[in-house]
């Protein structure tokens, strides 16, 4: 089936030939902000379709088993929805068959998912503590999961995160070119763990390297970081 939706080889962001949504993505990595309360208004089977065309195309070009639940509240505990999070029922599963680089490319796929969620009107939250991991995997079943995205109508837009300069992360040998610039401040709007961007961004004759200090997300912090690079970079560069 033709779902319209196709990746760009050179940079490979998933993008939906259909809409030209790629043109937007620069856009809503601007403008998508966490978000933890949202409406009880439900997605419209439209919606759907297209957030699992999209989910069908990462987890076929990754090797994911992302999935996509829809009108389900148990993705959280209790205390949780009681005094921090409001109206989570629909939300990704990030999961996939274990193996060396999974997290890096789910983190990397979630990226993907967030920004193009944004396109449509959405918001999201990446959640990956304090979910019920229990109630979670039988979405999944047998599958290692690193996190959920919530995903619905945000009661508000919510705010930029505290964020620190394009020097504390980013490094070039010699005289930066602007798409390393580019790239650098588009990677300083990814959502990362606790917001700490605890990532390091070098560059050296077109070849570019991200590194992280550890830690529990390190590896789901270096995809999201990664995709957002390249949405901001372009196609003037290769990975290291």
């Amino acid at each position: 089936m033709d779902t319209g939706i196709a990746v760009d080889t050179a940079s490979g962001i998933v993008t939906d030939a259909v809409t030209n949504i790629a043109m937007d993505l620069k856009q809503a990595m601007r403008q998508r902000h966490t978000v933890r309360k949202f409406t009880s208004k439900p997605l419209l089977p439209e919606l759907i379709s297209r957030l699992n065309d999209r989910v069908r195309a990462n987890n076929e070009r990754l090797g994911l088993a992302i999935s996509l639940k829809v009108g389900d509240e148990s993705a959280l505990p209790g205390a949780l929805k009681l005094f921090f999070a409001k109206g989570v029922r629909n939300y990704f599963v990030l999961a996939g068959s274990d193996r060396p680089g999974l997290d890096q490319d789910l983190g990397y796929a979630s990226a993907d998912l967030m920004l193009f969620a944004q396109t449509l009107g959405l918001n999201t939250w990446w959640i990956g503590g304090t979910f019920s991991r229990k109630n979670v995997e039988q979405a999944v079943p047998g599958k290692k999961i690193i996190g959920i995205v919530a995903v619905g109508f945000g009661v508000t837009p919510g705010v930029a995160h505290k964020s620190k300069t394009a020097a504390e992360v980013g490094s070039y040998e010699g005289p930066a070119p602007q798409w390393f610039a580019d790239g650098v401040q588009a990677a300083l709007l990814a959502p990362t763990a606790l917001n700490k961007q605890c990532f390091r961004i070098v560059g050296e004759g077109g070849k570019v390297s991200i590194s992280e200090n550890g830690g529990t997300f390190s590896g789901a912090d270096i995809g999201i970081v990664k995709y957002h690079f390249e949405l901001g970079a372009g196609n003037a560069f290769d990975w290291a």
